[in-house]
């Protein structure tokens, strides 16, 4: 190894790992059996930088008073050539150099060989195996650029430390980049190692919390066969994702998008992990422009130093004698070597603070002055300062502060890239506030269009999402939402039913309160039924008011006027009483229609009954002269309507008690609206009230039924059970017909059903009278009645 190493002395040493040069790989061994010694080729000129930036640390520190005065700093570094098993033997050489050495002075001090901290490795997977097998020898490595989150595992490396955040909180800064542009439908290729599958594990996890779904995930390795590769690039070109996000190394990008340059495959949107998104020499190899447009994240742009700028570029700011002036404003552009590219500047800073660490955590320990014992545990995490104005420390896990710089590659005049930054992100602020962007800088990648990388389109207010079957999350179908349910926001997973006074509107995107339904007045129906009970007390009141100015002809007196009389006031209350069944149905209302209703349909049977009972016992005597009719003068027709009333006016009082009818609004019956109707209260007062009209009416028809073949011109028995068949016809049909119809329609079902029965009795019975009143008077005398009802009396005995 003694050939691989860059070596210089001093009283505290530092090791360093860094790849100076490319391993070679013949594909080809990968087919056989015979293991190929490794071979060191082209130079990595990046981490000569890195180099370039430890040695510089090294340099300014033994020339400071400050920190670690009478004490200088050595280095032995060890080249990896980008091989682990490589990294790790030159890690045990570190760690196992533990000769004696001596150095001059008035007071000889033994000091020790082994290094008191390594800095490297720029990859996670060997710094991986390096922290394992140092890790029992408690000697620190801090890295500059590994940047696995595993690597915060202080279980697994007690030792391990870095100077750039854990891709922990790059996966998240990643996702929620993506969530702010609306990308919710990614492809994500990441490089199969370590860094590559622990940070999209982090970044897949965050994304799934965000609401971002991976149309694909595939992975590989920069020495994978070429088959591998362009199944890659066929996935990428037969996806429906426009968005990629590349959790991978520069080296591994580079593959890429060589293989998609050759493909012509282009107008992506590119999402890039800090592996790769500042690096010069993969803005240089996309000679296509593929990555036109990439956004991603990066480590903070560091503040140049004098010093290191002077070293660079062989200048001097203050310069003396002949030497070259600085002036700041040195251009780089036509250098291609890169092991002048600034865009890494960060990464130095990086390396320089990483020495500055392990510096100031032994002038803590060593105290210089008191002596020079160098054999001590270095602990890297008790260091807490500031360099170049930036503070450094490290958490719990070895981990700095984690922040980065959102950068956007932006295509100049000239065809190359220039790495704008366009936002930050800081974790240790709170959620809603870790992200910050300035949209009006960003540059997107040609063809396509920010916010359209999504597998299905946003549902719309009034619909729901319903995923689809065997696809993820972020997959759907935008259902409509269900009749009473809304949703007043977009993308929406669940529809809101309505409150139950409320139902949705056509668009399902707000609940209206529900059209309250009831019979009334102004509708065309209700006013016909206004108009037809109204019709009906006009008319009776006509007919009374013809009986009344008749009253002293034969045809009246002959006809029991007082019970006439009495039938015609019920039978206006019984047109008067459908009224109530129209209007809003309040308390007072539904007590009053059905009482009502009972009560006076009650009375006008008890009256027609009455006068049939009267007709009947008067022809069924025997002689002429019996004296049957005393039992049924008026002073006992009185007493029987009145007593039949009675019976349902205690049927009534007894449902008013119990459990009277009541205002309800019957939301089963339809559900967009509400039928204002009223309640029964109790069903058996109802039907109670019903039936007793109902055997009333029966009776009469009997009874009328046995009087028919009496005189027409002395009784009305005939008339009578014509009006009693229309009576009970009428509210036969009632009940089917009230059962089956729905809302307003059965109240008026009813008021018909009062009205047809009320008409019937009117017609029936006083109309015939009415019409010899008023066209046959010739007939309304004393006796051409009594010679009818002597010519009916002989026949029938």
């Amino acid at each position: 190894m003694g050939t691989d190493k860059i070596f210089k002395d001093g009283d505290v040493m530092l090791g360093g790992i860094l790849s100076f040069h490319s391993r070679w790989i013949n594909k080809q061994d990968n087919y056989t059996q015979k293991p190929k010694p490794l071979q060191c080729t082209s130079l990595n000129l990046m981490d000569f930088q890195f180099a370039q930036a430890m040695l510089f640390a090294i340099a300014e520190i033994n020339n400071s008073s400050d920190i670690l005065p009478g004490l200088s700093l050595g280095y032995k570094m060890y080249d990896a050539c980008g091989s682990i098993a490589r990294a790790v033997s030159g890690a045990l050489a570190l760690a196992n150099g533990n000769e004696a050495t001596f150095v001059s002075s008035e007071t000889p001090c033994t000091k020790s060989a082994q290094v008191q901290a390594i800095l490297g490795e720029t990859s996670s997977s060997p710094c991986m195996a390096i922290a394992t097998v140092i890790g029992p020898f408690h000697l620190p490595l801090i890295s500059h650029f590994a940047t696995c989150a595993c690597l915060s595992d202080k279980a697994k490396y007690p030792s391990f430390f870095r100077t750039i955040p854990s891709d922990l909180y790059q996966s998240r800064a990643l996702a929620q980049l993506v969530r702010h542009f609306g990308w919710t439908w990614v492809g994500a290729i990441r490089t199969n190692d370590d860094y590559g599958n622990n940070g999209m594990v982090t970044f897949t996890e965050t994304a799934n919390q965000l609401g971002i779904c991976l149309e694909y995930s595939v992975s590989f390795f920069r020495t994978d066969p070429e088959e591998k590769i362009l199944n890659i690039v066929n996935v990428i070109k037969h996806s429906s994702a426009k968005v990629i996000v590349a959790f991978m190394s520069y080296m591994d990008i580079d593959v890429i998008i060589h293989k998609l340059s050759y493909h012509n495959v282009s107008g992506y949107q590119w999402v890039g992990s800090e592996g790769w998104i500042l690096n010069a020499p993969t803005a240089a190899l996309d000679e296509n422009h593929i990555l036109d447009g990439a956004i991603g994240v990066s480590i903070p742009e560091a503040h140049l130093f004098t010093k290191f700028w002077e070293a660079l570029f062989s200048c001097e700011f203050n310069s003396k004698n002949n030497h070259k002036r600085c002036t700041g404003t040195e251009d780089l552009s036509d250098v291609k070597n890169s092991f002048t590219d600034m865009s890494l500047m960060p990464i130095f800073n990086n390396v320089y603070k990483g020495v500055y660490a392990v510096a100031h955590a032994l002038h803590k320990i060593l105290k210089c002055n008191k002596t020079c014992d160098t054999n001590v545990t270095l602990d890297p995490s008790m260091v807490r300062m500031v360099t170049k104005g930036e503070e450094v420390y490290f958490n719990e896990n070895g981990d700095p502060a984690a922040k980065y710089e959102i950068i956007n590659w932006q295509p100049t005049a000239q065809g190359t890239v220039e790495f704008v930054t366009v936002g930050l992100y800081d974790a240790s602020l709170p959620v809603d506030r870790q992200l910050t962007l300035q949209n009006t800088s960003l540059f997107w990648a040609q063809n396509s269009k920010k916010g359209t990388s999504i597998c299905s389109k946003p549902c719309l207010p009034g619909t729901r999402k319903v995923l689809q079957k065997g696809k993820p999350v972020c997959c759907y179908d935008c259902t409509p939402c269900a009749e009473g349910e809304i949703s007043n926001t977009t993308d929406s997973i669940t529809c809101i039913q309505c409150p139950i006074d409320f139902w949705s509107n056509a668009q399902r995107v707000a609940c209206v309160k529900k059209e309250t339904e009831f019979l009334s007045y102004e509708e065309i129906m209700g006013a016909l039924l206004t108009a037809a009970s109204l019709f009906g007390t006009c008319m009776t009141c006509v007919v009374a008011w013809i009986f009344l100015k008749y009253r002293k002809t034969p045809i009246v007196r002959a006809n029991n006027s007082e019970l006439s009389f009495l039938l015609l006031f019920s039978l206006s209350l019984c047109f008067l009483c459908s009224l109530t069944f129209i209007g809003r149905p309040t308390e007072w209302s539904c007590m009053l229609r059905h009482i009502a209703f009972g009560i006076t349909f009650v009375l006008c049977i008890s009256c027609v009954l009455g006068k049939t009972i009267v007709v009947l016992m008067a022809f069924r005597a025997k002689r002429p002269g019996s004296n049957i009719m005393k039992w049924f003068g008026p002073l006992q027709q009185r007493l029987s309507v009145i007593a039949f009333t009675l019976i349902q006016v205690l049927i009534c009082v007894l449902w008013l008690t119990i459990s009277p009818p009541f205002p309800f609004k019957n939301m089963k019956l339809f559900t967009y609206k509400i039928i204002m109707e009223c309640a029964m209260g109790s069903a058996i007062g109802f039907w109670a009230v019903l039936g007793y009209i109902g055997l009333l009416a029966v009776l009469c028809f009997v009874l009328a039924f046995l009087a028919r073949k009496l005189p027409d011109n002395f009784n009305e028995a005939k008339f009578i059970t014509f009006s009693m068949l229309i009576f009970c016809a009428v509210w036969i049909t009632f009940i089917p017909a009230y059962v089956s119809s729905p809302g307003k329609f059965s109240v008026a079902v009813e008021i018909f059903a009062i009205l047809a029965s009320s008409f019937g009795l009117l017609l029936c019975i006083f109309v015939p009278k009415c019409y010899v009143i008023l066209f046959k008077p010739e007939k309304n005398t004393k006796k051409n009645v009594m010679v009818k009802s002597r010519a009916t009396l002989k026949t029938n005995k």
